[in-house]
């Protein structure tokens, strides 16, 4: 049991009369670590340190310095990656295949942002006026608030984080309460690598920590990923605040699968988009759409590769499928199944709590597959965040659209298809982020990553994040000596 510290103005802290709460192991379901509850003093303590770093020390770090930083923190992450990605499986569940892996690609997108980090140009604007020289510049919001899920701590930490420190702003960080430990690790590289107190500081705790957030102290931007439900309610709270916010939502993401796909590819595709991770991910791909010439085929190979998926201790490199991240996420993957079979929803496989040696202290819910699902069902519907797939079929290429589209949600989609003009058209048509051909959960970097409707706003990766933590600025210089009438508008 390790009693971990919040991280505040560049120290490792806590009082006399810290609060902790336990880290619990999804596979074992026992606690392993304590992790500090932060009182809303020590918020608005670390909300001060962000705002005096950014007004004065950091402030003064030019972006090759802030480059080199970053380089240096990547370094640090993936020389401890082995290490980073057993604390993640012990924390949430998620595989170590899965888990090592997003520690290099968190340390991919530090170096890929550290490249902006001496590049943020400005434009210089041709006006009507030639007398007067005008240009904008893009700066730092300020103190940036990141709220992470337990799904992915290091790899959505990277998301916000990368962009927010190339831009040179600081910020607090608070990653969920279900898997907290990663991220206070990831604060010691932070230490090492030499960032200046107070750019980066994290305090942990349940949803009082995040309403303290958005009250103990001037902020400029905040940056959430998790559920819809809690991204309205911190949404709206900034937004009486008048402070801009970043959504990384939800989603319900139609996989298409056309009689012209090669259906073998498809299949492992539809499988690593509902199972992998569990299914919890946002990108799930969990309504699989069939054309109906090959849906008896996608439908029954699904169910065999279904029963053959491997599950048991998620440290273990030979398992496919770890655990639900927590009891109270489990108890709803298995509400959601039971209402499924409640309305009338085919059980093809799995639906209940997995058993086995190895299993039956973890929260493992069996590999789900269910059929004659109508898109108007509450599983088709709602985000189950866990893996429970429902295969949907359809006639046409304008059905697929329509059943794509009706959702309240709009992050992922996928198509499989070997018609180059039908792969185009589709795309287009369907109301999504993230369009995939011909594979699925891809991800890159230099990509960016958001949704539409209820999935959220704004964007992650890429060039465009960078949008969401830097300010346009627009300067405009008169160097004429003509006399001007004070009350005309000089346009």
């Amino acid at each position: 049991m390790e009693d971990y510290e919040l991280f505040i103005g560049g120290e490792f802290v806590k009082t006399a009369d810290q609060e902790y709460f336990p880290a619990i192991n999804p596979y074992t379901s026992k606690a392993w670590a304590n992790i500090p509850q932060a009182s809303d003093a020590q918020v608005a303590d670390a909300i001060a340190a962000a705002r005096q770093t950014f007004e004065g020390a950091w402030s003064k770090v030019s972006g090759a310095e802030r480059a080199r930083l970053m380089h240096r923190l990547a370094d640090l992450l993936q020389e401890n990656g082995d290490r980073m990605g057993l604390l993640e499986s012990t924390d949430n569940g998620k595989v170590i295949r899965e888990t090592r892996s997003q520690m290099n690609f968190a340390a991919r997108q530090y170096r890929f942002f550290a490249g902006y980090a001496d590049k943020l140009w400005g434009k210089v604007i041709p006006l009507d006026q030639p007398q007067i020289f005008d240009y904008a510049t893009r700066e730092p919001i300020g103190v940036a608030v990141l709220i992470t899920a337990w799904n992915s701590p290091m790899g959505l930490l990277s998301n916000k984080l990368a962009p927010a420190l190339a831009a040179g702003n600081c910020v607090v960080i608070k990653p969920s309460e279900h898997a907290s430990a990663t991220t206070l690790e990831f604060a010691r590289f932070v230490e090492q690598a030499g960032f200046p107190p107070g750019v980066v500081n994290v305090v942990t705790g349940d949803a009082r920590v995040g309403k303290a957030l958005l009250t103990s102290g001037r902020i400029d931007r905040v940056s959430f990923t998790g559920s819809p439900g809690v991204g309205r309610e911190i949404a709206a709270n900034a937004g009486r605040a008048l402070v801009p916010s970043t959504m990384e939502l939800g989603g319900k993401s139609p996989n298409i699968i056309f009689e012209d796909a090669d259906v073998d590819k498809a299949i492992i595709g539809a499988l690593a988009g509902i199972f992998a991770a569990t299914g919890q991910t946002c990108i799930a791909g969990s309504r699989l759409l069939v054309q109906r010439g090959v849906y008896d085929r996608v439908s029954e190979e699904l169910v065999r590769r279904a029963q053959q998926i491997k599950m048991g201790d998620p440290t273990d490199k030979a398992t496919e499928m770890g655990t639900a991240a927590n009891e109270p996420q489990f108890n709803r993957i298995l509400g959601s199944i039971k209402g499924a079979v409640d309305e009338g929803a085919e059980l093809a496989v799995g639906g209940k709590r997995a058993e086995g040696a190895d299993l039956e202290n973890g929260f493992f819910v069996e590999p789900t597959i269910f059929t004659g699902v109508s898109n108007d069902m509450t599983i088709a519907q709602e985000e189950v965040f866990g893996p429970v797939l429902s295969i949907l079929p359809f006639d046409t290429e304008e059905e697929a659209i329509a059943i794509g589209n009706d959702t309240k949600y709009g992050l992922a989609s996928g198509i499989w298809t070997t018609d180059l003009n039908r792969a185009m058209r589709v795309s287009k048509s369907i109301m999504a982020g993230t369009v995939w051909v011909n594979t699925y959960r891809s991800v890159a970097v230099q990509a960016p990553f958001g949704g539409f409707k209820d999935s959220g706003f704004g964007r992650e990766r890429g060039e465009y994040a960078l949008d969401e933590f830097t300010n346009t600025k627009n300067v405009m210089i008169d160097f004429s000596d003509e006399e001007r009438d004070p009350f005309a508008i000089k346009a």
